[in-house]
């Protein structure tokens, strides 16, 4: 049996997004670890929850998740995925197979205050095409995954920060 064929047929989360989003934060598609949760970038290695930390100048983590997710969306942070649905063994992008994608265009028209999208990684930025026909700006950060160790914590802090602060995310000395 191959590899693809033994592997399981996956579905993503739901969109945190609201009214007073500006800026779409878009994954690729949830690691097990976040699937197993049914929480967004709920691996312990994964970076997403301290750059967002640091951005916003309060400690995330230390909430609850359901708490994180309100408080996302108070500070105008979107997430989802580029993917609804895939096959893949393991975490890593490189396996996913047979992917579905998200209804980017029908979650972006509800936003009316979005300022932009910033794909978080390669793979997310894949649907960078899709995305630029979206009428907003938008960005390729480094990913925040533990899969991406050729980039500090210091240097992706700065490249987020950069696209945070160009939608009214963050100012100088909020974090």
């Amino acid at each position: 049996m191959s590899k693809s064929a033994s592997a399981p047929r996956l579905r993503g989360l739901a969109p945190v997004a609201g009214a007073g989003t500006r800026l779409l934060l878009l994954g690729s598609f949830p690691s097990a670890a976040s699937l197993a949760a049914g929480q967004y970038y709920a691996h312990p290695r994964n970076q997403f929850w301290p750059l967002l930390s640091e951005l916003f100048g309060a400690d995330l983590r230390a909430l609850p998740y359901e708490a994180r997710l309100r408080q996302l969306e108070r500070l105008g942070l979107g997430i989802w995925d580029v993917y609804a649905a895939c096959e893949r063994e393991g975490s890593l992008d490189a396996s996913i197979r047979h992917a579905q994608p998200n209804a980017l265009g029908e979650l972006v028209a509800g936003l009316p205050q979005l300022r932009g999208i910033a794909h978080n990684g390669g793979e997310s930025a894949r649907s960078m095409r899709i995305t630029r026909d979206l009428g907003v700006r938008v960005w390729r950060l480094p990913s925040s995954s533990p899969a991406n160790a050729s980039w500090s914590f210091a240097r992706k802090l700065q490249a987020w920060r950069e696209v945070f602060e160009a939608c009214g995310l963050t100012s100088h000395g909020a974090g």
